[in-house]
């Protein structure tokens, strides 16, 4: 395959000014103009001769070519009237050998040009899995995935099988039927796509499905935003080929590769209003898993989740009232351990790091205190797995008018959280766990009206004073100290890439692992801490069996890139297994062959 044809005649006059002066196929992408992007991969495949048929804005094409003596341009001289179908039988006298065929407003992987050179069949169009990208052709197919149908409504279709993504290869006996059969066409307008359909039942035209190809159309202006934030990221990720771990510890936890490529980027001081406007995009999503956007704010801290835990406590509670702290786990007791160490009125509810909290007793202990302001609770305990009733604490602390403060570092942006419905006043989380970006920022998601309240409350602390951060990002969207100016533009792409998701499938494909890791450790006879009806699906606390040491086993897994955590509850020799990150059902079951291997002496 030495010959590669592109289609560029059209107007794109979907995207209005972006394509008054160039034609759409030199829309750029991070400076680099999609024809050129598209003409570079064909050269790399090996493409010889490239032809371009142009008409809008021709000329713009024909410098473009004075740089590559792989293009010669051909000009459709009836583009305003025709179809991209004319533009193709306007190349007669120049195809003399088979060819790869690509529309011009196409960002794509190179393995999509490789996937058709490779593929032995003559005639084979490229297809996709679902995009969602809101312009899809849907394609129909027999038994032997030969196309049968192609339409824009999929309900005009017996069944979906892929989509179209705009890239095939084509025979030049094919290609001379396509000439023929528009010929014969009453209508000049119509598209090369349903040629290929009307030719289809002559001569089979193999249709190839690559599930998860990654590319886009541009054809306006939520295309080329979708371009820039979804589809771009993943291309260059899957170019840097970045070695992959299996992060099984409880976070930070395994990111996809664009999440992690997104710290690449320009260096662009803080206080310029285009990063502002990044950290208020954040700020915003962040908020809207897990409440709304007009009672609810969120404060963004460059630092750890204890970090925005202690801001929290260290704010919220004035200093003649008290907190009462659940301590189930070795983070409801770090809680302790922070009041404790700014001399705060606290009491420490000690509960049991497995079982649910006695909510009679936790209450009695809030009767015998008439001081208490705020109950501090975790959601899920990271230490064990324990998930902490929040519809039950919520209404315990509305019954005695506390404000319920949560750690939710664990279980945000995976188990269900209404911040509203659950009575939750402030709710502290970070980068680096469920929402799968990096480590280094953490936040606070508050409720405005209590906020409000802080005015009157001294801080504590100068850099996590929680209501001077807030009152200053609303007043400029900075964070009134340096930012981790890359680890926001990674958190960016992970809430692109969490919403593009849904939280609720995220959450449904850890507990499907979840369900994996614990079936097999039954099957293998190993025993983990929490009973399943407190479990939250996100971390599993195993024994450790007796003779195996825990160093010696880490050390064996990390070297085969997974990576194991040690417990952390003081009377149980433990080690924990975390199923969030970018990380599926098969990383779980090859970790646990691991596992078998390893106890089996085998490894």
């Amino acid at each position: 395959m030495k010959t590669a044809v592109i289609l560029a005649a059209g107007f794109g006059s979907r995207l209005k000014e972006k394509t008054a002066l160039k034609p759409k196929g030199f829309l750029e992408v991070e400076g680099i103009s999609l024809i050129q992007r598209s003409v570079d991969n064909l050269i790399s495949c090996g493409i010889e001769k490239i032809y371009i048929g142009t008409g809008y804005l021709s000329e713009v094409y024909d410098e473009f070519a004075l740089h590559y003596p792989q293009i010669q341009t051909i000009k459709s001289d009836k583009f305003e009237s025709t179809s991209s179908m004319y533009t193709l039988c306007n190349m007669q006298d120049k195809l003399k050998d088979d060819f790869l065929l690509l529309e011009s407003d196409l960002l794509y992987e190179l393995d999509a040009l490789n996937a058709l050179i490779n593929e032995e069949k003559k005639d084979v169009i490229l297809a996709s899995g679902k995009t969602n990208s809101n312009d899809e052709v849907y394609i129909h197919v027999d038994n032997f995935c030969n196309l049968l149908a192609m339409s824009k409504n999929k309900n005009d279709l017996d069944d979906v099988y892929a989509e179209l993504v705009g890239i095939c290869k084509v025979s030049l006996s094919r290609y001379k039927m396509m000439c023929e059969a528009y010929e014969k066409q009453d209508n000049p307008k119509i598209d090369y796509e349903y040629i290929m359909v009307q030719t289809s039942k002559e001569k089979p035209f193999y249709v190839k499905k690559i599930e998860e190809l990654i590319w886009c159309e541009i054809d306006d202006a939520n295309h080329l935003k979708r371009a820039l934030s979804k589809i771009l990221p993943k291309i260059k990720a899957k170019e840097m080929k970045i070695k992959r771990n299996v992060l099984l510890n409880p976070g930070p936890a395994t990111t996809s590769d664009s999440v992690k490529l997104a710290q690449v980027v320009p260096d662009i001081c803080p206080r310029e209003q285009e990063f502002g406007d990044l950290m208020e995009y954040v700020s915003n999503e962040l908020t809207t898993i897990v409440a709304n956007n007009e009672e609810y704010a969120t404060v963004l801290f460059g630092g750890s989740g204890t970090a925005v835990v202690e801001a929290i406590l260290t704010s919220v509670v004035p200093h003649d009232k008290t907190v009462l702290i659940v301590n189930n786990g070795a983070y409801g007791k770090r809680m302790c351990q922070i009041a404790s160490r700014y001399k705060m009125n606290f009491i420490e509810f000690k509960s049991s790091s497995i079982e649910s909290i006695d909510l009679e007793n936790l209450e009695n202990e809030i009767k015998a205190n008439t001081n208490i302001s705020h109950l501090s609770v975790i959601h899920n305990e990271t230490t064990t797995g324990l998930l902490n009733n929040l519809d039950d604490l919520g209404a315990l602390a509305k019954k005695y008018n506390l404000e319920l403060i949560v750690d939710a570092m664990s279980s945000y942006a995976a188990v269900p959280i209404d911040m509203k419905k659950q009575n939750i006043h402030y709710l502290a989380a970070s980068s680096n766990k469920n929402i799968q970006g990096m480590a280094g920022v953490g936040f606070v998601i508050a409720n405005k009206s209590s906020m409000q309240k802080l005015k009157d409350i001294e801080p504590r602390s100068f850099y996590l004073s929680l209501y001077e951060q807030y009152e200053n990002f609303i007043k400029s969207h900075q964070m009134r100290f340096t930012p981790p100016v890359q680890t926001l533009y990674a958190l960016k792409q992970a809430i692109i890439e969490a919403k593009e998701e849904g939280i609720e499938n995220r959450y449904k494909r850890y507990c499907a692992s979840w369900e994996i890791l614990t079936n097999t450790l039954k099957k293998m006879n190993l025993k983990y801490l929490v009973d399943d009806k407190y479990h939250s699906k996100i971390i599993t606390s195993i024994f450790i069996p007796n003779g195996i040491d825990f160093n010696a086993m880490h050390d064996c897994f990390f070297e085969r890139g997974f990576t194991i955590y040690p417990g952390k509850v003081e009377e149980f020799n433990t080690f924990r297994v975390a199923n969030i990150g970018q990380i599926n059902s098969d990383d779980m079951e090859e970790f646990l062959e691991l596992l078998k291997g390893y106890l089996d002496g085998k490894i």
